[in-house]
């Protein structure tokens, strides 16, 4: 390990002295800039730790310190990391896994600004068509505009309208003083029907639309000339006349720019707005611009399979919009495509000399943006996917991608696991870029497990030896090769292929299958597979390929609603045979297991009760009447009535999220001093709430119940986890073994179906080890077991492989092999079985 003080200078490395924050145990380490670093270690040793809330925590803190006193008061105190000291520190950008805009209208386009530059683009060479007859839209002069009026049925009254604000921020009280000393009196403003003689006070953040009434007439004859006047009038402020049908309550809008030689129908000027589904003036009328049926405005919450909106097909946007193309394509269709076939198509564009001067720009700024997200592996995904369906390593991804756009230098990143859903083919391309950016002057720091990765990285910190309490210390640091000779180091080991792991040498076989027929939910190809039943089952395939669609939307749905009748609302396939071989199904995914703080791996395991009877069940309590509510911090009586049994005070921050600060009365141990006196071993109910499970493991021996909870959370490599730590502080690989360990600990009945989604999430090579013992338990018991996992350890270990492609998104959705492990890495077809090839 390096020595504690060094003669390195400040502009080489990143010195820190004395980091203790969480499980660190007073380190100090000297971290070359400008290279690309991997922290990797077993799951809870103290990496996270060392990188976000030591080395980021303290670059975001120190540039707000450099802000002005006004822009600190918006941003509130951010606590110092427990550590002495740390030289030689840039300013720090966090890349976690975190994931983006739960927002409904949040899209692939909008978090990545490519929409915005769409928006741009159609303004400027988009084509108008006819959004009835679809011929193209012409210009027209009053006249025109005059006899399509004319030819309204007589009696119709009708308000003639000029717009001269639309969708735009601002009081007008200067343009509505202008028009008051015109003659005018009324306007439609926002909608509403308004006097303009009285004083109007508009908001002045807010976006309006004002519409002034020049006249308001009868069709009938002899009108001719005074619609002709008013026409005139209109068009003294703008190109567009709207005709008020006063008895429809409809609106006929008329330009002599943009009008249909059939229909007469008229379109509004082009402008960015009008492609906006945040606007009014763009949405859709019938989803308002939230593109599907089945959600709402506040809905944060994700739905089993989204149902486009009938009008506009899910593209969020009115008829108008679409029907402006550029080479027959709309922005809603373009939206559509996945991110290499929108690359492909603005390459191909034939535009004209006046277009391509217009366009240069704009098509330069989006075919670089594309292009990142391509070297990051997300080619698969279309830009209207919707924010909230995205991983936490497609979310993490697509803002690599924007750094990578943003052409820093100088800047410290850190990065949690971005090889997270990434198939090995991908991963040489987000190695590439990680070095890019370490290329343009900048320090990498990388969480990760990813052996690839470590392989690739400059130099390896490896963090250990165990997990919690037992982490926190430096086991090794060097360039990998020094790393994998260094035998203090378990990483080093498994990189030297000294310790290997478990693998599977007995496949098991099947002659009972689930098979499911035409199966063409998303980019699927109308594909029938057949799932063996009573074996451990991988499937693979790049990023996009279908994998989750086949396995989550289609066989886990029609099983719950078989089995439960559960309503869900399953992908597109003709039919499911066999299900009758599966008496139970548990799908084990990443959502966090509590919306709240006061959620906990205690609660959700049920150990909480079992410990609140124990309390309950002392001599003391019973003495004082206690019962088991008395050991609930979510109920009146033993919980600190200050902070309601949170353990903290929640303040909310000016443009920020809010800030939590530890109760002050009692110490954020949630309980009231009464409650605290009760002790069982010495330890009261907040002691034992803070212990790690290896340690109350130890500490409740004697009790076979809480012995046999805790011990499967130990196996599935949480060992170091607190039992009453927030759950909105579990990752989601922690989040998904905490359910994998809840039922494991419920009888099984060998007939039941386990589905994990990506287990390896977060593990080190010693966690993965551990997973495949329990997993292939769980087969030895006669349960199925189906994971969706890119981890060739995992997938080598399995009985059966369906690997699907070849590519993601739409060049995806078919089967290219499946058998066993040894099977598909003879497969020439498939990039599953290349890298299975190499590694077995």
């Amino acid at each position: 390990m390096p020595p504690k003080y060094s003669l390195h200078t400040v502009q080489d490395y990143i010195k820190i002295v004395g980091a203790r924050e969480h499980n660190l145990k007073d380190i100090s380490i000297d971290i070359p800039r400008n290279k690309l670093i991997v922290i990797t270690g077993p799951s809870g040793s103290g990496k996270s730790s060392l990188a976000i809330d030591t080395l980021h925590a303290e670059g975001r803190r120190r540039y707000v310190e450099s802000l002005s006193a006004y822009a600190r008061q918006f941003l509130g105190d951010i606590n110092k990391p427990e550590v002495d000291f740390i030289t030689g520190l840039s300013p720090s950008i966090a890349i976690e896994q975190k994931t983006v805009s739960k927002s409904p209208r949040s899209t692939v386009g909008t978090i990545t600004e490519i929409y915005d530059y769409l928006r741009v683009l159609y303004t400027r060479i988009g084509k108008p068509f006819c959004h009835i007859c679809s011929k193209p839209i012409v210009s027209r002069n009053s006249d025109d505009i005059l006899n399509n009026i004319l030819s309204l049925p007589e009696g119709v009254r009708i308000q003639v309208l000029s717009p001269i604000v639309k969708e735009r921020k601002g009081q007008y009280k200067k343009e509505l003083l202008s028009m008051r000393r015109e003659g005018f009196v009324r306007a439609r403003i926002d909608g509403e029907m308004v006097d303009i003689t009285e004083d109007i006070v508009l908001s002045r953040y807010k976006r309006h639309t004002i519409e002034i009434v020049i006249d308001r007439l009868i069709i009938k004859p002899g009108i001719k000339r005074k619609l002709k006047n008013a026409i005139d009038n209109a068009l003294r402020f703008g190109n567009v006349v709207i005709f008020n049908l006063i008895n429809d309550g409809k609106d006929l809008v008329l330009s002599r720019t943009m009008t249909c030689p059939d229909c007469g129908v008229g379109m509004p000027d082009p402008i960015p707005m009008l492609f906006s589904f945040n606007s009014r003036v763009g949405a859709c009328l019938n989803c308002k611009g939230l593109g599907y049926e089945n959600i709402c405005e506040e809905d944060e919450e994700g739905h089993d399979i989204l149902i486009p909106c009938g009008k506009c097909g899910g593209s969020r946007l009115r008829e108008e919009a679409l029907s402006i193309k550029i080479e027959d394509i709309n922005i809603g269709e373009f939206t559509g495509f996945s991110i290499k076939k929108a690359a492909l198509f603005l390459k191909s564009l034939n535009l004209g000399e006046k277009d391509a001067v217009v366009s240069e720009r704009i098509l330069r700024e989006i075919d670089d943006k594309l292009s990142f997200l391509i070297k990051v592996g997300l080619e698969y995904l279309t830009l209207d996917r919707p924010a909230s369906t995205l991983s936490g390593g497609e979310a993490q991804r697509i803002r690599l991608a924007t750094q990578m756009g943003a052409s820093l230098s100088g800047v410290l990143y850190v990065l949690d696991e971005p090889s997270i859903g990434l198939h090995p083919r991908d991963c040489g391309r987000l190695i590439d870029s990680l070095r890019g950016i370490r290329d343009s002057g900048n320090s990498v720091i990388v969480v990760e497990h990813d052996e690839d990765t470590i392989r690739s990285s400059d130099i390896v910190i490896d963090m250990g030896p165990g997990a919690g309490r037992d982490g926190g210390t430096v086991v090794a640091m060097g360039n990998p090769l020094e790393i994998s000779r260094n035998v203090n180091s378990i990483t080093g080991r498994f990189l030297a292929k000294s310790v290997k792991m478990e693998t599977n040498l007995s496949r098991r076989h099947s002659n009972k299958f689930i098979v499911i027929k035409d199966a063409a939910e998303h980019n699927l190809k109308r594909i029938t597979v057949n799932i063996p039943v009573g074996v451990f089952l991988s499937v693979t395939g790049v990023s996009g390929s279908g994998k989750s669609t086949l396995v989550r939307d289609i066989l886990f749905k029609v099983i719950m609603n078989r089995l439960y009748k559960s309503g869900y609302r399953a992908g597109r396939h003709s039919e499911i045979t066999g299900v009758e071989a599966i008496d139970r199904i548990i799908c084990v995914d990443q959502s966090p297991i509590g919306k709240t703080p006061r959620s906990n791996p205690a609660t959700y395991t049920g150990l909480l009760t079992i410990i609140r009877d124990l309390f309950a069940a002392l001599p003391m309590s019973r003495a004082r009447g206690y019962g088991p509510s008395r050991f609930s911090f979510n109920v009146q009586g033993g919980r600190c009535e200050e902070c309601k049994g949170a353990g903290h005070k929640k303040y909310e921050m000016h443009f920020l999220p809010p800030a939590y600060v530890i109760c002050d009365r009692c110490n954020g141990r949630r309980f009231n001093r009464e409650t605290l006196q009760m002790k069982y071993k010495g330890k009261n109910i907040a002691e034992v709430l803070s212990m790690t499970v290896a340690e109350a493991v130890e500490f409740f021996l004697p009790i076979k119940r809480l012995r046999e909870k805790l011990g499967f959370l130990q196996e599935v490599g949480l060992g170091y986890i607190q039992l009453g730590q927030s759950a909105n502080t579990l990752s989601g690989g922690e989040a998904q073994r905490l359910r994998l360990s809840r039922e494991i600990t419920k009888k099984s009945t060998g007939s039941t179906l386990y589905i994990l989604d990506e287990p390896t999430t977060g593990l080190h090579f010693i966690d993965v080890d551990r997973l495949l013992t329990i997993l292939h338990r769980l087969v030895d018991m006669g349960n199925t077991v189906i994971v969706i996992e890119h981890n060739l350890d995992v997938i080598k270990s399995s009985d059966y492989i369906i690997d699907l492609g070849p590519e993601g998104g739409d060049n995806g959705g078919s089967v290219i092999a499946t058998g066993t492990p040894e099977e598909i890495s003879k497969n020439q077809m498939s990039h599953t079985g290349k890298y299975l090839r190499e590694k077995m």
